[in-house]
């Protein structure tokens, strides 16, 4: 009995050590998928105010809306520059980041993280030009609201979502061929519906990657290898950050009011 009664112990303690290591993983998670957003936002903010100005002197061209862009502005919204800032991010997603967790530190995918979500931002700035800033913050909080509802179903129920990824990564990739069709056909109705279905995807791929975060953890916590760890806690934060930035990007199509 005494036996039994250690054994018990001793696997009670491994479970809440287990326990509160994924509660710090996760802490770690969406800390850094929160910093990365907020450096998206500030970096956003701040290219929007250089590129536009009020004063006509210092004003190099106009947009459809009327608003004055300053010399940096014409070269990111007007010029051939605007494709490669638009480009820069996915080179880094698709090239970058693979390289880097296969053969760096976590600090050094920590950083290139932090430099992705910058240009993110640049990319993102002429949300602030093209939409109201009350209709920003609206969209983001509900974007917010949504996002950990379906994050925290996603932590803590016992239905095994696994199944969701090869119909939710098939989702993804009809969203962005459609989206390069609708460049060239222009139709207001083909846009709707890639909204649609890109914040159904997108809030699938929130709770689906929420629950690989928490399996992954589980499968590799005894092995103990710290920077194995740190380096998925990254990857981690990395996916939800797309979740989050993608169900953004669709809800501001349906709540933003236009300058």
């Amino acid at each position: 009995m005494a036996d039994y009664k250690t054994i018990r112990s001793s696997a009670g303690a491994q479970s809440e050590v287990i326990d509160s290591g994924l509660r710090a993983h996760m802490n770690k998670v969406y800390g850094t998928m929160s910093v990365g957003m907020l450096i998206t936002a500030l970096a956003a903010w701040a290219i929007s105010g250089l590129a536009t100005t009020t004063d006509p002197t210092y004003a190099t061209a106009q947009m459809a809306n009327g608003t004055l862009l300053t010399s940096l502005g014409s070269a990111l919204y007007l010029s051939p520059l605007r494709w490669i800032v638009m480009l820069a991010p996915l080179g880094i997603l698709f090239f970058g980041f693979g390289h880097v967790m296969r053969n760096s530190s976590a600090a050094a995918a920590q950083l290139l993280f932090f430099v992705f979500a910058s240009l993110i931002g640049v990319s993102l700035s002429s949300i602030f030009i093209v939409y109201t800033s009350v209709s920003i913050v609206q969209t983001f909080l509900v974007t917010s609201i949504a996002f950990a509802g379906l994050s925290l179903w996603g932590y803590t129920t016992k239905r095994d979502i696994s199944a969701w990824g090869a119909f939710l990564i098939m989702g993804v990739i009809g969203i962005i061929i459609a989206s390069i069709i609708n460049i060239f056909l222009g139709s207001p109705a083909l846009m709707f519906a890639i909204s649609i279905i890109g914040l159904l995807v997108f809030a699938g791929l929130t709770a689906y990657d929420t629950q690989n975060i928490k399996i992954q953890y589980l499968q590799h916590a005894h092995h103990g290898d710290q920077q194995w760890l740190d380096k998925s806690a990254i990857h981690g934060a990395l996916s939800l950050y797309l979740d989050f930035l993608n169900m953004f990007q669709f809800l501001l199509l349906f709540m933003g009011n236009q300058e």
